[in-house]
């Protein structure tokens, strides 16, 4: 069943005595699409993801779903991933893992049989009878994602699913998450590997002190990022750093990385580059994500 659900954080706050850890936080998760959600430590990620889930109140705002005022039984219908891993480190995987899922209302035969197709899919599958504490704390990692995804969940709600997992879970994991997209299902997923959320994300949302500093999709935020331009010339280039209007970020031999104020000082750069000799490239270059989170967070 594919779902139009989207969920709506608005104006969220969160106090605890004098200090704000979330400061009215407004984003939304549109349905189908990963929504990445970053921010240094105490950025105040944890705290926004445990009100959605309903684990902390908010000291003002409201979390929606669908439209609507999001309710406990919308919540039971989530898949969550809290920061705070809760297993059970003397129970069996496999047996833990369906216990999970039938407190979700399934059965115990599709639990079961669900459970021992993520195993398998995730590298488990020859693990399921261990006890979680014999488990390095990468396929720890890996049960607790499952326990996430079992039931056909409308909404996930994931803090850092990714810490601890090698390339191939990761992969599979990305695998997982695409069916869920699929069927139109909202990912919200914090992590702190930029690269990851730059591989993976469809929309980004980026929090400094309690606040949003960055939310939308990355072409739109890399279009608003500080525009640099890749010069390649014939000989040295260290000569740039010398040109009115231009800052030279990098220079590597004939290779510069610059911020040009106007198209003025592009053609003083290219008058004083083709005085020396020859220009090779000039090309604007895209900001990375990862230069946006700290342009924004700086």
């Amino acid at each position: 069943m594919i779902s139009n659900d989207s969920l709506e954080v608005r104006g969220l706050t969160r106090t605890f005595g004098e200090l704000t850890a979330v400061d009215d936080v407004s984003f939304t998760v549109p349905p189908g699409l990963l929504t990445g959600f970053v921010g240094g430590n105490g950025a105040g990620k944890t705290t926004t993801m445990r009100m959605i889930m309903g684990v902390l109140g908010p000291t003002a705002g409201e979390v929606r779903f669908g439209g609507a005022p999001l309710t406990l039984a919308d919540r039971r219908t989530f898949g969550y991933m809290p920061e705070e891993r809760g297993l059970y480190p003397k129970q069996p995987v496999l047996d833990q893992l369906v216990y999970l899922a039938r407190l979700r209302g399934i059965s115990a035969q599709v639990a079961r049989a669900e459970v021992l197709d993520h195993l398998d899919r995730l590298g488990l599958a020859g693990r399921a009878k261990e006890h979680v504490e014999k488990l390095s704390l990468g396929n720890q990692q890996r049960v607790q994602i499952i326990a996430a995804l079992m039931g056909s969940p409308r909404m996930l709600v994931l803090d850092e699913p990714f810490s601890g997992l090698d390339p191939t879970a990761v992969d599979g994991m990305v695998d997982l998450l695409a069916e869920h997209t699929a069927r139109g299902v909202p990912v919200l997923f914090s992590s702190h590997q930029l690269d990851l959320v730059e591989r993976l994300c469809e929309r980004l949302v980026i929090l400094k002190s309690g606040r949003v500093m960055a939310d939308g999709a990355p072409a739109e935020l890399q279009a608003g990022g500080t525009e640099r331009h890749r010069l390649v010339v014939g000989g040295d280039a260290g000569w740039v750093r010398g040109v009115p209007g231009v800052h030279a970020v990098d220079v590597d031999g004939n290779v510069a990385l610059l911020e040009l104020v106007d198209d003025a000082a592009v053609q003083r750069l290219l008058a004083s580059a083709l005085e020396r000799g020859t220009v090779q490239e000039l090309t604007p270059v895209r900001p990375t994500l990862a230069q946006i989170y700290r342009e924004v967070t700086a």
